[in-house]
């Protein structure tokens, strides 16, 4: 029997250049330090919303709603970046390695915006109950901010739009593990729970 959980905590937050129509990959692949896009300041945030369209007549007796089009979101602050995580986050950014020894990000120029996609993926790890992945390809749609303060730390908020992942129009890939072995869970996921 499936029972609910509580959900605490941040997690982790990775990303790699994904080829729309390619598989996703294995987790051990995603989930490394090379993916990492950054360690996580303030949270993650997955939001769905749907568009609808009621069609009803004048004496509201009779109606139909059909969904006409979904968004989804995946937020979070990153508190660790460089030069890397800035051209993951700007499809305009390039990278070129200056003089004494500097990497140099060039941002800007419509003309140099790249069609690169990118597979998010945030990972809560719960020894508990079991960990969540959340996963995501798209693109990051809310530019960036650099707060340069004498009293806090400089934390890019990023906000990728999420595209559809398959031929089913799959904008978010929800994944639950049971714990590991030896833990209580009450997670009933079957034979094969990883598609």
């Amino acid at each position: 029997m499936n029972k609910e959980r509580i959900v605490l905590g941040s997690g982790d937050l990775f990303c790699a250049e994904f080829d729309p129509g390619a598989e996703i990959p294995e987790d051990n692949l995603i989930e490394t330090e090379d993916n990492r896009l950054g360690h996580i300041k303030g949270g993650a945030s997955i939001e769905y919303t749907p568009s609808f369209y009621e069609a009803k007549d004048d004496m509201g007796k009779v109606s139909k709603l059909i969904i006409t089009e979904e968004e989804a979101l995946l937020k979070s602050g990153i508190i660790t970046w460089n030069g890397e995580t800035l051209v993951k986050l700007c499809s305009t950014a390039k990278i070129t390695n200056g003089k004494n020894n500097r990497r140099v990000v060039k941002i800007g120029g419509v003309g140099n915006a790249s069609s690169k996609k990118w597979l998010i993926r945030f990972l809560h790890k719960d020894n508990m109950d079991g960990d969540i992945r959340v996963t995501v390809i798209g693109t990051n749609k809310a530019g960036f901010t650099l707060a340069f303060a004498k009293d806090s730390e400089t934390v890019i908020d990023a906000e990728f739009k999420a595209q559809p992942i398959d031929k089913d129009g799959t904008l978010i890939i929800f994944e639950e593990t049971a714990p590991a072995q030896g833990k209580k869970t009450d997670l009933n996921l079957g034979e094969n729970p990883k598609q």
